[in-house]
């Protein structure tokens, strides 16, 4: 019965993913599709003797590996000879001489070969040189649009297809990086590349990607096709996301007149593309014009033109991003570019004024990245206005008015202060998170509700949350209220290290608070450091040690840590070292490991004393390799340095 009820949950998400992410027509909501996807989650969980790779709950991701193996193309993955004018298009559609011509969108993405075996998903790789690839089957496996298994098995077929960043999700994800103080990703195709290269797939599916299939590279066992037309009918009805609004045509003239409509309705796509791709549509001809070293005869691309235009910036504006990076932005005159009207980009920070040396009333030149972030090229100085000063940030933080911390090793410019309005929610919701205080229960939407009723102005308030406060909140009540609070009482009890990581110190992550804590025993002490000793702390350095000191400067955080002491929360370190049985060692963790994650290895390395270190040197003691290991292995062996397996590991810690 079990096994039934997991087999029919594994169909019914197949079908509504596939009505979902490649026919975008779903016929359930999101929440009945959670429901289902949790209990098939719950059921696998129970019984892991059903498990099976092509499970829809392995789109997930968690693969972590050291480097990409090398895949050989069979079929070479050729790129196209580009075209940029119509006299150009005209002038190779000549020399192609075919009656029909299929054209569609070029999309702007990363081009992959997928793999199939009897029906199933079996590997997939990057273009790279077009002859050799780089294997990246776990992180293709996250892409939802990418059908694990096909409607009509044959033998073997292997695709090539686009994958793309919609850009709602590169929206999105900008939108989140400049809150935090990261820098922005440039355009949709840039961030759908680094997201299929991330060596740790949950990365990779948290990027949301997409994609079109619009090539058969090669296939056994299959029907026989003999056009482009039939081939995109035919991959579609296998479950695939074919290239969209594919047409025929016959004449040049209808052909670009038809990548002109395409271009000029391109905002209106939930996909980015950078020009239209013309192929003959006849496999026969194909085969008759035959193919050059690396582009084929029968093809070609039209790249629209970057649309860069003139205006005027007439202010420079600081907004105070969540981690307290001060990013300035220009506003100018609404200028048109791509299809939308445009008055705001940003600048970035210090280092991208002073290179291009921009000034307010300066005539800017702008266009959108990838046709769709607006940013700044450069200042036509021809056009300056006399009397013009460069620009100076602000010594002082806009959102708080405490005084902002600059470093000659980072072009971010800060703020510190931990009570800076523009910062709070971001604050809070890192103090409460798992690897912090683990306040369970509040996530960012508690707090920003908490935040707007003005029930918490600062991560002290947290402890002096009242359950009649919560419980009246619109979506919580009486069992939420006990919850959290219950939460927040347990956090009292942690030690120092995970108060001093919660509480955002600018560069200082879990390790390097768990080093500090170590080091100093209690806030207190470590509140007074000085500088010198804390740049002689294991693993620290001046960045470091300046932003500690800068942090327990504030006025504000020495009445943090009155507040949070008066509340009962631990401010003292807390030994949780349980042997020696590792003193001195430095210890390197590479691969998978079948009983424990690999943090959970670096814990009990560390709680036996020793070093947990991420990079192979001479003076690593072993390293412990699980299976798929990669270029860590490789090194140990060439110094080498001994290799134990997980259950060596497992026998020294007895």
């Amino acid at each position: 019965m079990v096994e039934k009820r997991i087999n029919e949950l594994r169909a019914l998400l197949e079908y509504h993913s596939r009505k979902y992410y490649v026919e975008d027509s779903p016929e359930i909501p999101d929440y009945e599709y959670d429901a289902l996807y949790r209990e098939l989650q719950a059921l696998e969980k129970e019984h892991p003797e059903f498990d099976s790779p092509t499970s829809p709950t392995k789109r997930v991701g968690g693969a972590v590996l050291d480097k990409f193996e090398k895949v050989t193309h069979t079929v070479q993955m050729q790129s196209l000879q580009d075209v940029f004018s119509k006299e150009e298009l005209i002038s190779a559609i000549n020399k192609m001489g075919a009656e029909s011509y299929a054209v569609e969108y070029k999309i702007d993405g990363l081009s992959v070969s997928l793999e199939y075996e009897n029906g199933v998903f079996v590997r997939g790789s990057t273009r790279g040189d077009g002859v050799i690839g780089e294997d990246i089957t776990e992180n293709l496996k996250t892409v939802n649009a990418i059908p694990l298994t096909l409607s009509s098995p044959v033998p073997f077929i292997e695709v090539r297809g686009e994958v793309y960043m919609p850009k709602s999700v590169f929206h999105e994800l900008n939108r989140i990086r400049e809150e935090n103080g990261e820098q922005l990703m440039a355009n949709p195709r840039n961030a759908a590349a680094g997201s299929l290269r991330q060596l740790d797939s949950k990365i990779t599916a948290s990027r949301k990607l997409s994609i079109f299939v619009f090539n058969i590279q090669q296939i056994t066992g299959g029907p026989t096709l003999n056009s482009h037309i039939e081939s995109l009918k035919y991959l579609s009805s296998l479950g695939f996301r074919v290239s969209p609004d594919c047409r025929t045509f016959s004449s040049a003239e209808e052909i670009f007149d038809d990548i002109q409509r395409r271009g000029e309705n391109r905002e209106e796509l939930s996909f980015d593309i950078d020009g239209a791709v013309i192929k003959v549509d006849d496999f026969g001809k194909r085969e008759e014009l035959g193919e050059l070293t690396n582009v084929p005869k029968w093809a070609v691309a039209y790249k629209y033109p970057p649309e860069e235009k003139p205006t005027v910036l007439r202010s420079i504006t600081i907004q105070v991003g969540r981690t307290g990076v001060l990013t300035p932005n220009a506003n100018f005159d609404t200028i048109r570019l791509a299809g939308t009207n445009v008055s705001r980009a940003t600048l970035h920070n210090k280092d991208f004024i002073a290179e291009r040396d921009i000034r307010e009333g300066d005539t800017i030149i702008v266009r959108k990245a990838g046709e769709i972030i607006p940013e700044v090229l450069y200042v036509d100085k021809s056009k300056r206005p006399e009397g013009s000063v460069p620009y100076s940030f602000p010594a002082l933080c806009p959102s708080c008015g405490e005084k902002v911390f600059v470093s000659d090793e980072e072009s971010a410019i800060r703020c510190t202060n931990s009570s800076c309005p523009a910062q709070l929610h971001r604050s809070i919701a890192h103090f409460a998170s798992r690897d912090a205080l683990n306040i369970d229960g509040l996530g960012p939407a508690i707090v920003d509700t908490l935040i707007k009723n003005n029930i918490i102005s600062s991560i002290a308030d947290l402890y002096t949350l009242k359950a009649e406060d919560i419980a009246s909140l619109e979506g919580l009540g009486e069992k939420s209220a006990k919850k959290l609070l219950d939460a927040v009482e347990a956090s009292k009890k942690l030690c120092l290290s995970k108060l001093l990581f919660g509480l955002g110190i600018n560069h200082i992550g879990e390790k390097s608070a768990h080093t500090l804590a170590k080091k100093y025993k209690t806030i207190d002490a470590l509140a007074i450091a000085e500088f010198d000793d804390l740049c002689m702390t294991e693993d620290f350095g001046e960045i470091l040690a300046k932003s500690v000191v800068d942090f327990f400067s504030h006025e504000s955080t020495k009445e943090l840590i009155v507040a949070l002491k008066c509340a009962g929360v631990n401010t003292e370190y807390i030994s949780t070292e349980v042997s020696s049985k590792f003193e001195g060692m430095t210890i390197v963790v590479t691969g998978t490991l079948n009983t424990m994650s690999r943090s959970e290895a670096e814990k009990c390395i560390t709680d036996n004393g020793g070093k947990a270190a991420g990079s192979v040197s001479k003076k690593t003691s072993f390293v412990l390799a699980g299976s798929d290991a990669g270029s860590k292995l490789t090194k140990a062996q060439s110094l080498g340095i001994k290799v134990v397996n997980e259950d060596e590991f497992l026998e020294m810690l007895k």
